[in-house]
């Protein structure tokens, strides 16, 4: 079975949580301990139904103020695919933890009150989600029975979105009106929207196509580590040279021709190695052991590709950029280390060419700064070239994240634009 990793996304009271919850109990994806806790719970509080949304927010903060702040990954299966869900928070306060839970999605759930449509929030969730090109969005118009199950205003709702939607790099948007309380249109298809011929959401999640998302085109193997089992007894064994890391494109099959950067020479894969064993062939996101028919001088850092289809080796680079640090500000003359796949160099703040509101997507080109939650174009100057692609045509080369020397700690996320 393949894996969807899927995000959720709505302003506060919308009822991501519910709909976690209310997915994770329909599908039986919770132990009876959790469930007896959540029920207490309830009863403790006063409430006259089960509230499914203590299944996910686990933090002490949000159970007291009803929000989610920490992104929160659950885990369930049907027969059909597993699922990874991260419970992204609404707040603006809190984009960074949008951001950290959607780079990674196959798809986003963005959800919608029924009764006060497509708010500002809602609008900022789709840009960040198109942003960071999750293949694919679907608006749930949740609280439906708090409308009577409306088909008006359902369609006022689409109409809205789909117009903002058509500014935005949309690839694949669907639309399923929901009552995450009920659980109508969640996993079963609802008796009271008869006039909705679409699919449930928790069928939808199961049948998207996701495979051909993935890039299979470019080769793009970063090396992670490589493996030498020096106290090895036997011969064959002791020979063993292997290099360890995630497939981040295309298809890498014995017998084929790669490249080794930065060096430029090429040789042919031996073998293709998993921990449950050798493999005919590799793709992403697969974690694998290449072997070469030649001993080149390889390490942590460097990246196979095709002799005919490489990354750009670049030192200047154009990038969006999410600020992710509270106290400190990205300025220009800004000194940082870049990560890179598995390669980590120092880099330079060239420039901040514009500073992007979120909420009305105007760029202010006067900015001199990006502050915590914030999002810019910025140029960088690496000390030494990176193996990247655009990150509309690879997500995992064309990403990267900025730490700060001084603390160790992740400052910034980016997508490569361009890069020279």
């Amino acid at each position: 079975m393949d894996i969807l990793r899927f995000a959720t996304a709505g302003s506060v009271d919308d009822g991501k949580s519910t709909l976690i919850g209310r997915l994770l109990f329909d599908s039986k994806a919770i132990f009876e301990d959790q469930l007896e806790a959540v029920e207490r719970t309830s009863r403790d509080r006063g409430t006259e139904y089960t509230d499914l949304s203590l299944l996910t927010d686990g933090l002490r903060a949000e159970r007291e103020q009803g929000i989610t702040i920490d992104v929160a990954y659950r885990y369930f299966a049907t027969p059909r695919r597993k699922f990874i869900i991260a419970d992204t928070p609404g707040h603006i306060q809190y984009t960074r933890n949008m951001v950290t839970g959607a780079s990674t999605a196959d798809l986003a759930i963005i959800l919608i009150d029924a009764r006060k449509g497509v708010l500002e929030q809602s609008r900022r969730h789709a840009f960040l989600a198109t942003l960071l090109r999750v293949p694919h969005l679907v608006l749930a118009v949740n609280k439906m029975d708090l409308v009577d199950y409306s088909e008006e205003r359902f369609e006022e709702i689409r109409e809205e979105f789909t117009a903002f939607a058509s500014k935005l790099n949309a690839t694949d948007l669907t639309f399923v009106p929901i009552s995450a309380l009920h659980g109508d249109n969640v996993v079963a298809r609802s008796e009271n929207m008869p006039w909705y011929g679409g699919s449930s959401l928790l069928h939808h999640l199961e049948n998207v196509h996701i495979a051909s998302d993935r890039n299979l085109v470019d080769v793009r193997f970063p090396v992670q580590y490589v493996i030498r089992p020096h106290s090895a007894t036997s011969q064959e064994l002791h020979d063993y040279r292997g290099y360890a890391g995630q497939v981040a494109g295309g298809v890498l099959k014995a017998g084929d021709e790669v490249m080794h950067l930065p060096s430029g020479l090429t040789t042919t894969i031996k073998a293709i190695d998993t921990f449950e064993g050798r493999v005919e062939e590799a793709f992403s996101p697969m974690s694998v052991t290449l072997r070469l028919d030649d001993d080149i001088d390889i390490s942590r850092g460097d990246m196979i590709c095709r002799p005919n289809n490489q990354p750009k080796a670049a030192q200047e680079i154009e990038a969006m950029i999410c600020w992710m640090a509270d106290g400190l500000k990205l300025q220009p003359r800004t000194k940082l280390v870049i990560k890179h796949t598995t390669r980590t160099a120092r880099a330079l703040v060239r420039d901040l060419h514009y500073r992007l509101d979120v909420n009305t997507l105007h760029r202010d080109e006067t900015a001199t700064s990006l502050g915590l939650n914030e999002i810019g174009r910025v140029s960088l100057r690496t000390t030494q070239p990176l193996f990247v692609d655009e990150y509309a045509r690879n997500r995992l080369t064309g990403g990267f994240i900025l730490i700060d020397e001084a603390t160790n700690g992740t400052v910034g996320a980016g997508m490569i634009i361009d890069s020279h």
